[in-house]
């Protein structure tokens, strides 16, 4: 074999070895999910479905998301996407559920998007907010159906194996995580809270009228000592100006 045929022989096999890895990878990148893929329990957040296009003859005119009904959300709400139209469908649940909000009986199982298109090798994502997320399950099951324009409905609604494998149409799954604490609703931490009095009063500056006081009271009191001795010099001195007339008086007599 020359140099040349076996140089074309490897590019051949490097391309078809290529071609075979990118033909198992697209699938796995073509899933409609969630994002971003975990929130925590008890709290309000808001996800993106996110949607390629995995047809290259076709376009996707269409996505319906299915939510939960063992575990129903209350709050939910859609963010327009320009040249799409959203239907948000309610329904009555098999059976109430109680929450925190009270007893639900009824509540969004579906939501629809529909009009637009998401051309081959793009991706679209439709934004929805919802709350509160349960506490009692460690995830959300969304099962979504995407519509093409060739009449095409590719359904992703399998769940995960027992063993963690990964279905050919897996379901757009939502991981709820234990409340942090520093969520909706959680208690401040100690170095959030507000100052007491007592720290504030401690750093105030004196007041400056005590001060004042003292010294005026210093002052009264040093002219009260200096017109007591004024006083007492002079009653000294009618002392002696009396004793003194008293022996002239003497002596004339």
């Amino acid at each position: 074999m020359s140099l040349s045929s076996a140089c074309r022989r490897a590019v051949a096999v490097t391309a078809g070895v290529t071609a075979l890895t990118l033909g198992l990878a697209l699938p796995a990148l073509a899933h409609v999910t969630i994002n971003p893929g975990t929130a925590e329990q008890g709290s309000f957040t808001k996800v993106a479905f996110r949607v390629p296009n995995e047809r290259d003859d076709a376009s996707t005119s269409k996505i319906e998301v299915t939510f939960p009904t063992d575990h129903p959300l209350p709050f939910v709400s859609v963010k327009p996407l320009p040249g799409w139209k959203v239907k948000v469908t309610e329904g009555k649940l098999p059976k109430p559920v109680t929450t925190e909000y009270g007893e639900i009986t009824e509540a969004v199982t579906k939501i629809t998007w529909s009009g637009g298109k998401i051309e081959p090798g793009q991706f679209q994502e439709f934004e929805v907010s919802m709350g509160a997320l349960p506490k009692d399950t460690d995830h959300l099951v969304f099962p979504a159906a995407q519509t093409y324009t060739s009449g095409e409905v590719v359904k992703w609604a399998d769940e995960a194996g027992a063993d963690g494998s990964e279905p050919k149409h897996p379901a757009p799954v939502l991981k709820l995580t234990p409340a942090s604490g520093e969520g909706h609703g959680a208690a401040p931490s100690p170095s959030e809270t507000t100052p007491v009095t007592p720290t504030a009063t401690a750093v105030a500056a004196p007041p400056v009228a005590p001060v004042a006081a003292a010294a005026d009271a210093d002052s009264s009191d040093g002219t009260a000592r200096l017109l007591g001795g004024a006083g007492l010099l002079a009653g000294l001195a009618g002392v002696v100006v009396g004793v003194l007339g008293l022996r002239r008086g003497g002596r004339t007599s």
